[in-house]
């Protein structure tokens, strides 16, 4: 049985920065993590699995939602919703689970609004250059393409600031460990906390 509140983890970075290669392997190892699959009203696609790479709902549902306050923070990008479910994400951490938010800057920047105590990670690169090769050796973009996304990467780095960690990912299994670090060390001051505050009278231990 769980009984520790589980932490919300907001991670994002420029596009080729290697979050997935983090996330997955870092969630392997760690069964009491959850990963919140976003929604979004666009089409499936020939490699999409519905419930693993979105929720695809109809553009009523994801209104609805609005409405309901039922997402976290939500996006309209090329005439599609994106969005983040609330309920998953508070069950979860209730549950005791850490929830695991890969989102874009402006949506993590969303997410502390609702959730000011979530932790914040930015997976950022070795360098520019680094970053370049890594996106051009994909292989899958035309030039007008790879340079837009340079620049739109340009954008989020310069937003570094309002995260509470960066990790470099020049290493992926060390990137893995420095998560998992940043983690316990969320947990452990967590826990602190509530021990001062519970010693001072100003909390009652459930």
């Amino acid at each position: 049985m769980v009984h520790q509140k589980g932490l919300v983890l907001v991670i994002s970075g420029p596009s080729g920065t290697g979050k997935g290669s983090i996330i997955k392997p870092y969630m392997k190892e760690n069964p009491l993590c959850r990963y919140s699959v976003s929604i979004t009203t666009r089409k499936p696609r020939s490699e999409d699995k519905n419930g693993i790479t979105y929720h695809f709902k109809a553009k009523e549902e994801v209104e609805e939602l609005i409405r309901d306050d039922g997402l976290l923070e939500w996006d309209s990008y090329c005439g599609n919703y994106y969005g983040t479910p609330s309920k998953f994400v508070y069950d979860s951490i209730a549950e005791g689970y850490d929830c695991i938010l890969e989102l874009t800057v402006p949506g993590a920047l969303n997410i502390r609004k609702k959730i000011p105590e979530c932790v914040m990670i930015f997976i950022a690169p070795p360098s520019i250059d680094e970053l370049q090769r890594r996106i051009v050796g994909r292989g899958t973009e035309d030039p007008h393409t790879i340079e837009k996304r340079m620049s739109k990467s340009m954008n989020e780095l310069e937003m570094i600031k309002h995260y509470d960690y960066v990790i470099v990912n020049r290493d992926v299994n060390v990137a893995i460990s420095e998560l998992s670090a940043i983690v316990q060390a969320e947990k452990v001051k967590y826990e602190r906390s509530r021990e001062v505050l519970n010693e001072l009278g100003l909390i009652q231990e459930e």
